[in-house]
């Protein structure tokens, strides 16, 4: 019963945080909200044992790119956009958008349930996700995971050497 309470609460937490997000004004609120956001889809990860993903949220999402917006929000000149009623007589066109989203949405769960089950879970293997994560990883795939590793490597290698010819003229 009370996992059941708390994986409720949780779900409606993210559902009501991104409405919030999408209806605040300001957008350094709506920014904020979504921190809170985050932490909660982060949250709902751990309970449901992926606890590489909840990290990943918490460290990509809630600290890297959460402030990029930030930065961006915080660098554009939005107090013009927020005074212009632009979108006044769009309602309409949005609850028909809307209502179409969630019988796709819909079909899309309910075609999903009734699909094929899994494999066993790491759950019932006794390993952790991170475990079966790094396993895979450098096992079946560790060749792209190299190659993607250099590409990275020559991206920032790359950024470098733009750096110091943009510091030297």
């Amino acid at each position: 019963m009370l996992p059941e309470l708390f994986f409720g609460y949780f779900a409606a937490a993210i559902i009501i945080f991104s409405l919030i997000v999408v209806t605040r004004r300001n957008p350094v609120h709506s920014v904020l909200f979504m921190l809170i956001l985050f932490f909660h889809i982060a949250a709902l990860y751990l309970f449901l044992d992926a606890e590489f993903l909840a990290a990943i949220q918490v460290i990509v999402y809630a600290g890297a790119i959460l402030v990029l917006f930030l930065f961006v929000v915080l660098l554009l000149n939005l107090k013009e956009e927020t005074l212009i009623r632009r979108y006044i007589n769009q309602w309409p066109m949005g609850v028909v958008f809307a209502v179409g989203l969630f019988i796709l949405m819909f079909i899309s769960v309910r075609s999903f349930l009734a699909g094929p089950k899994g494999e066993i879970s790491s759950v019932l293997t006794g390993q952790s996700n991170v475990t079966n994560l790094g396993t895979v990883l450098y096992t079946e795939y560790l060749f792209p995971f190299e190659i993607a590793s250099l590409v990275l490597l020559v991206a920032i290698i790359g950024a470098i050497v733009l750096a110091k010819k943009r510091l030297k003229s």
